[in-house]
């Protein structure tokens, strides 16, 4: 099935008055979650994916798409009113939406975010639908010495989803979550490994109990740590939030080149968001006959930050559902909710699934109509939803991660694992750890573990063919370029001192 066709398939699928209330609600709420300061898109997908286990798998997944969509837009609200990004792709929107702010332009610069975001996802859903069938069937080719590969790599290039620390905590993080992965029977003779004697450790550590910890109750610990910001109160001078059209049009070009770097960054794995927003902001005003209004409340500025973080979320889809490889932190966690919702992401998706692109696709279409008309209707509301004390809100989310763990296998060891890893999280937050790659060190381990020892098996113990054969010699040298830059950055930071000292001696 083309990617045309899929793609009208899906919309006709998910055109009935139940899937549309879903998108609806998911989308509002995905909003609220995005624009509430220490809430971000990926405790808000982790969360939700414990509320939709007992939904169909196409709800719950469009349920989960939308609610990633909301909350990557619903950061800029919070970043324009209380110059605090709701979620760290929305830190460049901050630069000059909060200025224009406090110049009395709020709604303006929501209508314009808006407008921008809308923009950036249609750019990568055209991206997505032309990119991901034909990368699916290159990955048709893999075997298990690839599947093997696959796992490292995306262990590895998960140690990069975040721009705030060294991407050796990252490693260190997805070893630990491999290491979790271990724990319990293993996949090919039931062997019970790493139990300490605990009898409820013996199938293993759960994964949505580990989620939900690691990002739900560490980011209620995280979230109370945070400094409150101060809402932009100068009055606005026009309660316009629909964006000028003008305004528009006269950034297209802004706008048709945010969109590409933004899908291009999101299908390098490993990227994220707030990345895709940055590069998009520096190109904009590397080319922008103002540059000098950047960052003083520069409408081209905002337009390129949301169309560039927008256009991250369908372009990070793309690796996350041909090589189950995420893109983002929440499309980490939305690897894992597919896997719990009986979906396979990976290289045999088009064999499986081979309506599943268009579907995606068509989510996405939707979860943007949604997103558009919250963003234009509702400005004043999302101002009222950022006046809700942290008192009242992380009790209720606290509530919601204990129930959504306990409710899907009623044991109370569960609710323990999901605060052990809250704890722990929150521990290595502090240390600037990720937790993305904790969670898909959890969710690769399996596969990781299973591969090496059947490509073994299929060798008589040989490791020659993890290394000759044409696509994994292709994984190890990008694995080892991937190692030999990170070293040479971690060159550079540390000789970055010695080399101002001796600028500074020579002047």
């Amino acid at each position: 099935m083309s990617g045309l066709a899929s793609l009208g398939a899906g919309l006709v699928l998910l055109f009935t008055p139940t899937m549309l209330f879903h998108a609806a609600w998911a989308t509002l709420l995905g909003i609220i979650v995005g624009s509430l300061p220490g809430l971000t898109a990926t405790m808000g997908v982790a969360l939700m994916t414990t509320l939709t286990y007992s939904l169909d798998s196409t709800a719950a997944i469009l349920v989960l798409i939308c609610m990633y969509v909301g909350a990557i837009y619903g950061g800029s609200r919070s970043a324009i009113l209380l110059n605090i990004p709701g979620t760290p792709a929305s830190a460049a929107t901050s630069l000059d939406g909060y200025p224009l702010a406090k110049a009395g332009r709020a709604g303006a610069a929501m209508g314009i975010a808006t407008a921008g975001s809308a923009l950036g996802t249609l750019a990568g859903i055209v991206m997505l639908v032309m990119i991901a069938p034909p990368l699916a069937e290159v990955a048709l080719n893999f075997g298990s010495f690839e599947f093997f590969w696959l796992a490292v790599f995306g262990v590895l290039i998960s140690g990069q989803l975040t721009a705030d620390t060294t991407p050796i905590k990252g490693y260190i993080a997805g070893i630990l979550g491999l290491m979790v992965a271990m724990v319990g029977s293993e996949g090919i003779h039931a062997h019970v490994r790493f139990s300490m004697g605990l009898q409820d450790l013996n199938a293993g550590i759960a994964l949505i109990p580990a989620m939900v910890g690691a990002f739900g109750f560490a980011e209620v610990l995280t979230a109370m740590w945070n400094k409150a910001g101060v809402l932009a109160v100068t009055k606005d001078k026009s309660d316009r939030t629909i964006p000028d059209l003008m305004d528009v049009w006269r950034h297209k070009v802004t706008i048709i080149r945010s969109g590409i770097i933004g899908t291009l960054v999101g299908i390098i794995p490993g990227v994220g968001e707030d990345i895709g927003a940055w590069g998009s902001y520096s190109a904009a005003r590397r080319a922008s006959k103002e540059p000098d209004q950047f960052g003083k409340g520069s409408i081209e500025g905002l337009i390129a930050a949301e169309t560039g973080n927008s256009a991250v979320v369908p372009g990070s889809l793309i690796p996350a559902i041909t090589l189950a490889v995420p893109g983002s932190a929440s499309s980490a966690v939305l690897i894992a909710a597919l896997f719990i919702h009986g979906i396979r992401p990976g290289p045999l998706i088009m064999i499986e699934q081979p309506h599943f692109v268009g579907l995606i696709s068509a989510m996405l279409i939707i979860a943007t109509v949604f997103m558009a008309i919250y963003g234009l209707s509702l400005t004043k509301a999302f101002i009222q939803v950022l006046r809700v004390p942290y008192a009242y809100l992380m009790p209720v989310v606290f509530v919601l991660c204990v129930i959504g763990t306990y409710a899907l296998s009623q044991r109370l060891f569960d609710v323990w694992v999901m605060v052990a890893f809250g704890i722990i999280g929150f521990v290595l937050r502090q240390m600037k750890y990720p937790m993305a790659p904790l969670v898909l060190g959890i969710i690769l381990g399996d596969l990781l573990d299973k591969s090496l020892r059947r490509g073994l098996t299929l060798t008589d113990g040989d490791i020659l063919p993890f290394f000759t054969r044409p696509i994994s010699a292709g994984f190890v040298a990008v694995i080892l370029l991937s190692l030999l830059l990170n070293i040479k950055a971690f060159r550079n930071i540390a000789g970055a001192p010695m080399r101002w000292m001796k600028a500074r001696f020579n002047a």
